[in-house]
């Protein structure tokens, strides 16, 4: 009866026996290989290295700030009109918290934010689709987009008053058309990057149309797709502080666009100050606390994160 063992006993320097330490070795450095490339860290960051790495830096970086800028006031290199010293920055923080105003400020830009930002959201990703999907649609409106996130978002906001009026329609829109281009265009971008192979598997799956963009499309350019939001989110939020600077009016309320004018036409530095500082604040609070991590949980997912 024939034999059934088909393994080469010969190799280039000679034969070999079934107990080899070479195979043996070769085998284990293998498998040792393999599970390295496999196995993903599941450790979390002890929180000493957290706050050491990513809260110690930035607040050295805020200290150095208020250092250098206390050291220019008693150099009196500008008058206090013109450049007023950290403390009565923030005695103006205090008194806008003791009149219960600092609050009203902070929420009436940050909810009409996020507002604009869902309804950007909401245009920006259909249409990021069909521009993507569809080469009459891309042909027609990329251009467009283009040149409308080149625009700046300021330039929308005497047509907006003119249009709409002073009300919050006029804000949402100036929003609209800072943000939807940018939506847009980040995920044309994240869909361009896509490896053609995905969609040809998924079309031999049975995925088309709509389940095409669902299980396929969306998921494999979910990074550049959030680089878009991040970037889309930035531009509703200039955008916003555009149309409050701008347009005031009694019934739209008192947002930081609007308190940095009111320091403007009050020569108050200082109020000025705050409503910068606040602006930063919320801009930074919202990155931190919702897109950096998104962002840093769509890498791991996907093995891009490095970590240092």
């Amino acid at each position: 009866m024939a034999g059934t063992d088909t393994r080469v006993d010969t190799t280039k320097d000679g034969p070999s026996t079934a107990g080899d330490p070479r195979d043996t070795q070769e085998l284990a450095g293998l498998e040792a290989g393999l599970d390295a490339l496999e196995s993903v860290p599941s450790s979390r960051t002890p929180l000493r290295e957290t706050l050491v790495r990513k809260v110690l830096p930035p607040l050295t970086a805020v200290a150095l700030v208020l250092v250098v800028w206390q050291l220019l006031v008693w150099a009196e290199v500008a008058p206090d009109y013109k450049l007023p010293a950290p403390s009565a920055v923030w005695d103006e923080v205090t008194d806008a918290w003791r009149q219960g105003t600092l609050l009203d400020y902070i929420w009436t830009s940050v909810s009409r934010g996020l507002l604009g930002f869902l309804m950007a959201l909401a245009i920006g990703t259909p249409l990021g689709l069909l521009v993507a999907r569809v080469t009459f649609v891309r042909a027609a409106v990329g251009p467009i987009l283009s040149g409308l996130q080149s625009l700046p978002s300021v330039a929308w906001v005497p047509p907006a008053v003119l249009w709409l009026g002073l009300n919050n329609s006029m804000m949402y829109a100036v929003i609209l058309l800072g943000a939807v281009p940018s939506i847009a265009n980040g995920l044309v971008a994240g869909i361009e990057q896509i490896p053609p192979l995905f969609l040809r598997a998924g079309r031999t799956l049975g995925a088309t149309g709509l389940r095409e963009a669902r299980h396929i499309v969306m998921p494999a350019a979910l990074p550049g797709y959030l680089a878009g939001l991040k970037q889309g989110w930035a531009f509703s939020w200039r955008s916003l502080m555009a149309a409050e600077i701008i347009a005031s009016s009694p019934d739209l309320g008192v947002g930081l666009g609007q308190l940095l004018e009111n320091g403007r036409n009050n020569a108050s530095m200082s109020q000025v100050f705050l409503a910068i500082f606040l602006i930063l604040l919320v801009g930074i609070a919202i990155d931190l606390l919702i897109f950096s991590p998104l962002e840093r949980r769509v890498l791991r997912g996907r093995g891009l994160l490095v970590t240092r």
